[in-house]
């Protein structure tokens, strides 16, 4: 924007004059120049609207007159005396002009808060959390009137060079800091490593209560928990924690214990650890909100247009942080509710397996005491009919010619009574199964099917003897 402007008009007396005026930004004042058109040839004005208005150095004529006047939005700088023949170049000047002077106020009031955060950032000897999210809080404002483009270029960028310099500074103090914190990190990996190790070693060689062995690795968890350990060597002591934690689990409860394959646990886990983080983005959200309603009231008793525009330019920014943090609640809220259908349906698969396993731990006794009961009765009924063949060699020996009706009819009763012992066995076991439904009903009827065959075998191969 510029900050001259040069244009034709008349005076009181309808004489032509050549009128150019510029903004004093830092006084927040206009001189207005007026050349008589005696004095103002068309050369001179060329100059005026050439270079001049392009903040060229350009010699004025004696006889010409200067007016300050400070400057206004709503009052036209020229007054009465004097008509222009474009009037609209005037108030649009006017508008513009006053934004460039808040805008250099601005700037100069970011500048005030750069020079505060060098003088302090000059003194520190060791990096400062504090002033360097002060740093970065500085610049993100300093970006948001960027964007909103309330700062000019050339200021941004001085801004920027200044704010970058500083950052560097932090920089090279917080790249000395981490060495050091990683030097004493890697001291506590060490101290961490030696202390497990050395409980491993204990559980390796026996002797050593596992209860105990168990509270001195819960013990080296809660101190591990507040350790100043960096990320790497933070992984690298928890892995070791958890493997031995499973060794020592391992131990005292058997191999079982030392597995974490149980799906339904990790997920409740990820669930509760999940449900935690959605608390504390809805706490945060809500500070958002109250910091929100503050500036708001603040906004709306501010004192002049600058700061008006300063707070406005806050309660945008606090507006799109509460923005993008709703957007990330509300994907935490559908993995929530994933989880939580994942684990109904997992607690759901895990019902139907016990339920199986069930059936087939019944179908399994029932086969068992039907075949134990079987053979049993087999056996009984074997001495019986080794009674009764007995006997009926003696009645051959003493009859003949009957022989071959007698054992016939001497087979046939020992096939009833087995197959009677079968069905005997069968309808007993079959009330037992109607307890664990169905599908045992169906495997009685099938082993009642099989036992029926192997008799009727039985009596095909007594016939075909007999032929």
């Amino acid at each position: 924007m510029k900050t001259k402007l040069v244009l034709w008009g008349a005076d009181a007396e309808e004489k032509r004059i050549l009128i150019a005026m510029e903004l004093k930004v830092d006084e927040n004042r206009v001189n207005i120049y007026t050349f008589p058109e005696t004095i103002a040839t068309e050369e001179f004005a060329d100059q005026l609207m050439k270079d001049w208005r392009n903040d060229a150095e350009v010699p004025f004529p004696e006889g010409y007159k200067v007016e300050e006047k400070e400057l206004s939005v709503t009052e036209s700088l020229l007054g009465d005396d004097i008509k222009v023949e474009r009037s609209d170049l005037v108030m649009r000047a006017q508008t513009e002009w006053h934004f460039i002077v808040l805008s250099h106020k601005m700037s100069d009031m970011f500048k005030s808060e750069l020079s505060d955060l060098r003088a302090r950032i000059d003194k520190l000897e060791n990096f400062d959390d504090k002033v360097w999210e002060e740093l970065k809080s500085f610049w993100d404002k300093v970006q948001q009137q960027v964007r909103e483009k309330n700062l000019f270029r050339e200021h941004a960028d001085n801004l920027r060079d200044n704010t970058n310099e500083l950052f560097g500074k932090m920089k090279d103090l917080r790249s000395k800091l981490d060495q050091e914190f990683k030097q004493a990190s890697k001291e506590v990996h060490d101290k961490y490593h030696a202390a497990i190790s050395e409980i491993e070693d204990k559980m390796e060689k026996g002797g050593a209560r596992l209860q105990g062995l168990f509270e001195d690795l819960k013990n080296l968890q809660r101190e591990f928990k507040g350790a100043p350990l960096s990320r790497e060597h933070r992984s690298a002591v928890w892995e070791k924690l958890d493997s031995a934690f499973k060794a020592v689990k391992v131990k005292r409860f058997g191999d079982k214990a030392g597995s974490d394959n149980n799906p339904l646990e990790r997920i409740q886990k990820r669930l509760k650890g999940l449900v935690a983080a959605i608390d504390k983005m809805d706490k945060s959200i809500q500070r958002d909100k109250d910091d929100f309603n503050f500036q708001q009231k603040r906004a709306d008793s501010s004192e002049g247009q600058l700061e008006a525009q300063i707070r406005q330019a806050k309660i945008i920014m606090i507006e799109e942080r509460i923005r993008s943090k709703e957007e990330k609640l509300s994907e935490m809220k559908a993995t929530q509710a994933d989880l939580e259908s994942k684990i109904q349906n997992l607690r759901a698969k895990e019902a139907e397996r016990q339920e199986k396993e069930k059936i087939e731990a019944a179908k399994v006794a029932v086969k068992e005491k039907i075949a134990t009961e079987i053979q049993q009765t087999a056996e009984e009924r074997k001495d019986e009919a080794e009674v009764l063949e007995k006997a009926a060699e003696a009645l051959s020996e003493k009859q003949p010619k009957k022989e071959e009706k007698k054992e016939e009819s001497l087979m046939d009763a020992v096939s009833t009574t087995l197959s009677e012992t079968v069905e005997d066995a069968v309808d007993t076991f079959k009330a037992i199964a109607s307890v664990v439904g169905k599908e045992i009903d169906e495997a009685v009827d099938d082993l009642k099917d099989k036992i029926e065959d192997a008799l009727d075998g039985d009596d095909d191969e007594k016939e075909e003897k007999k032929d």
